[in-house]
């Protein structure tokens, strides 16, 4: 591994990168695990470092060797290859801080569910500071597949970097040299998935509330027979409990893909409040701890419904 304080030249060996991630969330965790395992060296910073929420972080860091960085500027000057995996709105902002230091010709891989706008303002910026941008889309989602999970690239820099990336065991695909492509795949995708989330979700807690459930799951069998109803309601029920803020963010991003196109997104947008909606609940603890979620969606639709009562009682 490099242990000089300057970046490797672009066309290095990337088994030799240093790897650093901005965000050290679910993404970066679960990367930067891989990425140990395989002997690279690996780096983060997260802003809840230096915070209450930071001992889950520094725990993960220092059970898998991940060296945690106090701030971007730090993490970038020293990085071989960045990845920026934040929440969606600090996309932009991520590459503003991260443009300060970065070294010439370093790719900087844009991980975030963000809209093509976001992506050519981000890429923009990076690209002025000598840095190589380019946009990845998460194509489903990242436990199953770990670091093996499709991606998509976008962007000028996109061809090069694929096959570096292919050396990391990261799976992915380039599919435009212009930036916003492979970010509107994505978005649009998510205004399907995150849309049936959230669709269920209302759905099902609103056929419990007239305890037509049943009859509800059946007729969507006959109509939809190759899906589980029961299996997709638990599943749709844990992640958006476990990650609807996250999800939130990422669906006001598909909305503006949307209002980007011209049109008025108005599924995306109520996609986005009826996430936001749930991680509210989850966040004042009516589902007990998120990571534990997983009950049987009746069991948390009747949280729901309770508390809806509760409320209505009160007023």
């Amino acid at each position: 591994m490099s242990m000089s304080g300057r970046a490797l030249p672009a066309g290095a060996d990337p088994r030799a990168w240093r790897i650093g991630f901005v965000g050290y969330g679910e993404v970066g965790r679960i990367l930067s695990e891989d990425l140990r395992a395989q002997g690279f060296v690996v780096s983060a910073f997260d802003i809840k470092l230096g915070s209450s929420a930071e001992g889950p972080l520094r725990e993960h860091a220092a059970a898998h060797g991940v060296r945690l960085a106090d701030h971007v500027a730090a993490l970038t000057a020293e990085a071989d290859f960045i990845i920026s995996a934040v929440t969606a709105s600090q996309a932009v902002a991520v590459a503003e801080a991260c443009a300060v230091t970065i070294s010439p010709g370093v790719f900087f891989l844009d991980f975030n569910s963000a809209s093509p706008g976001a992506k050519q303002r981000a890429g923009a910026v990076i690209d002025a500071a000598g840095g190589r941008y380019v946009e990845g889309a998460v194509m489903t989602s990242l436990p199953p597949y770990r670091i093996r999970v499709p991606l998509l690239l976008g962007g000028a820099h996109a061809q090069a970097l694929q096959p570096a990336l292919a050396a990391l065991g990261i799976d992915a695909k380039a599919v435009s040299d212009r930036l916003g492509v492979a970010s509107a795949t994505k978005m649009c995708r998510s205004v399907m998935i995150k849309g049936l989330e959230a669709m269920v979700i209302e759905s099902f807690t609103t056929a419990r509330a007239y305890g037509v459930e049943r009859e509800v799951l059946a007729s969507l069998a006959e109509t939809f027979p190759g899906i589980d109803w029961e299996k997709q309601g638990d599943y749709f029920f844990m992640r958006v409990i476990q990650h609807g803020r996250r999800r939130a963010e990422e669906m006001r991003e598909a909305a503006q893909t949307v209002r980007e196109a011209g049109l008025e997104p108005w599924s995306a947008a109520g996609t986005a409040e009826r996430q936001a909606w749930v991680a509210d609940r989850a966040d004042e603890g009516l589902f007990g701890e998120r990571a534990k979620a997983g009950r049987p969606w009746r069991e948390h639709a009747d949280q729901i419904l309770e508390q809806i009562r509760s409320d209505s009682n009160k007023r």
